[in-house]
């Protein structure tokens, strides 16, 4: 009894004071004829990675999510490595790997290059370390920046683990993990599977389960709360459900993540919409009475979801995912926010609430600089993400003029093809004519002597048909497929910028400018 209360004292737990063999878990080396994995399934670059630290004397296995969807009979979308060499025994053994991360070490093993290059992502087993034994700091990453550079596990003032680069054998590696069926290890060469928390058993039954008692694993890291909705949304197709325990403490511990650097919380927000489950994503927030809470903007996104253009933007994102296609959280942002811009923008030109009304091409900035310090604030990656967004906005009104100079501009402008897909959303949900996104789809892809022919017809219905004015701050609608970076040959590449020809081309002559063609 004694024993217990000093144990209790010092912060150990009884399966701590005992060993920690409860708190590992058992090891099960369950063989092919039991797990059924297809070796065809595993990527041969992982394959690759696993075989070179096997042969340098290292243990290696494929961890993680991979192995769950290979068990699931799933081709997985990335794969990664654990093993017991360091960070930088790993990067000595592959010519183009790099060490990244401070919070946790991990290696980029890099094969291919451009868009086409694949990255395995390789970690050093860890050890379970107890928060009550690590270096405790008072502020967080950034205010104490200089106390955690020397420290390898160090946690804030309400246990949130700020360093956790303490290398340990594998059955504390898998105790650290946040999932009982992201906790396995699959060895390529051997096609045996390592688990000590029963993940094939709740693979089988479609049950998330956290590792260990949920609440000390969010309050060691709130992040865990929007994995365990990210993993939840993915799987919820396939019958998988969050056991009741995990699932309890998610509202009351959602207050935890107002101390995680808004930085990572645009990163995770990012993660839940675009890995292809995004309207899985909204579903799955509304169920667990997350709705508000994790982060502001994703908030908007959850309360604007079912309207005819962000749902369109939310489907057309997961389309895109779901067939290899890259995509860019510019395009969907953008998507999400354009009803804030719209209805700027038209209040500044009709100068609403005693403004004084403003040319529509000013009154259009205003707004977008209205919306990016209300909705996007001081986040990591604003300045490229914001640059993108104000283009494909900037665009819109363009779209009306289809005459001289001006489409062949337009379609030798990079973000182009985000900027189409936008209008072609609003078309598609009535806020734009279907028929001028037709004709910019054809423009876009034909040739010299068809767009001449398509300048030629808009010229005739003008001149048959009286003048009518335009009010200037005609919003467009919700948009949908974003700056998504089109794959190669989807989109014809935009022309030197210093070759730009405005003049109208000569009838029967060379094409005038390099377009995409889809």
């Amino acid at each position: 009894m004694i024993k217990k209360f000093i144990d209790k004292l010092l912060g150990k737990s009884g399966d701590a004071a005992q060993g920690g063999k409860a708190r590992f878990g058992k090891r099960q080396e369950v063989p092919a004829s039991v797990h059924g994995i297809d070796p065809a399934l595993v990527d041969e670059r992982a394959k690759n990675v696993v075989t070179t630290l096997q042969d340098a004397g290292y243990e290696a296995y494929v961890v993680g999510g991979a192995v769950r969807d290979l068990l699931l009979g799933l081709r997985p979308k990335d794969f990664d490595v654990a093993t017991n060499a360091t960070p930088e025994q790993v990067k000595s053994l592959f010519r183009r790997a790099f060490i990244i991360g401070r919070r946790f070490r991990i290696v980029h093993v890099v094969y291919g290059r451009g868009r086409e290059h694949e990255v395995i992502e390789v970690s050093t087993f860890r050890a379970y370390m107890d928060s009550n034994g690590a270096e405790q700091v008072a502020g967080n990453e950034r205010t104490s920046k200089g106390e955690l550079a020397g420290m390898k596990h160090a946690v804030d003032a309400s246990g949130r683990v700020l360093r956790d680069n303490v290398w340990g054998p594998q059955e504390e590696d898998a105790a650290r993990r946040d999932f009982t069926v992201n906790a396995m290890y699959y060895d390529p060469a051997s096609e045996i599977v390592v688990d000590y928390h029963n993940g094939i058993k709740d693979s089988k039954k479609l049950t998330l389960r956290m590792i260990g008692d949920p609440i000390t694993r969010y309050r060691e890291d709130p992040v865990r709360i929007i994995r365990a909705i990210r993993f939840s949304a993915k799987l919820a197709a396939l019958g998988f459900k969050l056991e009741p325990k995990t699932a309890a403490p998610l509202v009351e511990s959602s207050k935890l993540l107002a101390d995680v650097p808004q930085s990572r919380l645009f990163d995770e927000m990012l993660k839940l919409l675009q890995t292809g489950h995004a309207v899985a994503t909204v579903a799955q927030l509304r169920k667990l009475e997350l709705t508000t809470g994790i982060y502001p903007l994703l908030d908007v996104v959850v309360e604007r979801a079912d309207l005819p253009f962000v749902k369109a933007a939310l489907q057309d994102t997961d389309r895109r995912v779901g067939e290899g296609k890259p995509v860019a959280p510019s395009f969907l942002l953008a998507c999400v926010l354009w009803a804030d811009v719209r209805d700027g923008w038209a209040q500044r030109v009709e100068g609403r609430h005693g403004q004084r009304a403003q040319a529509a091409f000013p009154a259009l900035q205003d707004a977008i600089d209205d919306v990016f310090n209300a909705r996007i604030g001081d986040v990591s990656g604003r300045g490229k993400l914001a640059a993108d967004m104000r283009e494909i906005w900037m665009m819109q009104p363009r779209f009306d003029k289809r005459t001289g100079a001006t489409p062949y501009s337009l379609v030798e402008q990079a973000r182009f093809r985000a900027a189409f897909d936008f209008m072609r959303l609003r078309a598609d949900v009535g806020e734009v004519s279907e028929a001028i996104a037709e004709w910019w789809q054809e423009f876009s892809t034909a040739d010299e002597v068809r767009r001449q022919d398509l300048l030629d017809q808009v010229r005739d219905e003008q001149h048959k048909r009286p003048r009518q004015r335009v009010p200037a701050a005609r919003a467009p609608a919700p948009a949908a497929d974003e700056a998504q970076l089109p794959p190669d040959g989807e989109v014809a590449a935009a022309a030197p910028r210093k070759r730009r020809r405005r003049r109208k081309p000569r009838s029967g002559g060379e094409a005038g400018s390099s377009v995409a063609a889809e």
